[in-house]
């Protein structure tokens, strides 16, 4: 008997990145007025970027239906297989629900995580589980240690542009005006599951001092374990940036930085520009 693990496209885990690491992304749809496009299936992060930077309104994101993780849970189940599924925020999306209603359906247990993160934080809580599936622990096991974990993780977000929270109706236009003008960059962290704003800063020297105060301030980086950095958009011009302003946490502990790219989950409602930290503290 083997694990099969479970997780959404909200990890921004590629397809091709799931294949060689053995697991299974089941992909979250994205709409585009009435086009609907499975995320990392019909439309990649470039893609999607392309899209969002050219519409007015913003695209919808839709969770998991119960149906399809029945689908993916039978598959695992008919093979004799146990089932670790790790999903984003129950406080962002309702695939924790879907996947707990699609799991009634079976005799067999199947272990359901909420990550209580998204894209990059999400997928530190996978890697940790993949690291645990090698070294021999169960389902259950494992689902134990991640519920324990995952209150280590930190992710910490500096938006580039307001216009797309603007968008999402959570500032006014007034606001995303000014806060163009004099170069303000909102400043977000995900907190039990939740995205909420961190603060703002002026300028990209003075947003970086702030990534930087936040990750001393959180216990630092637990560079034992995984830790990603990631960028929504076409360029990593800002985090190239940032990683010349805060060389002092990370030189010496690395010689390769872990670059991903955020999707639709996450990159919809932040648009282009953004870069994110995700990893363990050190409590």
């Amino acid at each position: 008997m083997s694990i099969q693990i479970i997780t959404d496209s909200a990890s921004d885990i590629t397809q091709a990145q799931a294949s060689a690491m053995g697991i299974t992304v089941i992909p979250l749809t994205v709409t585009f007025g009435e086009t609907s496009y499975r995320d990392g299936v019909d439309l990649d992060h470039t893609g999607f970027y392309h899209k969002l930077i050219e519409t007015d309104a913003l695209p919808v994101t839709s969770q998991v239906s119960p149906y399809t993780y029945e689908e993916y849970f039978k598959n695992a189940v008919d093979a004799g297989d146990e089932v670790l599924c790790i999903v984003l925020s129950s406080k962002l999306s309702g695939c924790y629900q879907s996947a707990n209603i699609a799991a009634q359906e079976f005799d067999a247990p199947i272990s359901i995580v909420d990550s209580e993160n998204v894209t990059v934080g999400q997928r530190l809580l996978v890697d940790l589980a993949i690291k645990l599936r090698s070294e021999g622990k169960n389902a259950k096991e494992i689902a134990e240690v991640l519920d324990v974990e995952k209150k280590k993780i930190r992710l910490i977000a500096l938006l580039d542009t307001l216009e797309y929270l603007k968008k999402g109706g959570r500032i006014s236009s007034a606001v995303a005006i000014a806060g163009g003008l004099l170069s303000i960059k909102p400043v977000v962290t995900v907190d039990n599951g939740e995205v909420v704003f961190a603060g703002m800063a002026r300028g990209s020297k003075n947003s970086n001092n702030k990534l930087i105060e936040y990750v001393k301030k959180e216990g630092g980086i637990n560079f034992d374990k995984n830790f990603y950095l990631a960028y929504t958009g076409h360029s990593k011009v800002m985090l190239d940036k940032y990683i010349e302003d805060s060389i002092e946490l990370y030189e010496g502990r690395v010689t390769e930085f872990p670059i991903s790219t955020v999707g639709c989950a996450i990159g919809t409602h932040i648009g282009p520009g953004a870069i994110c930290i995700a990893f363990f503290n050190n409590d």
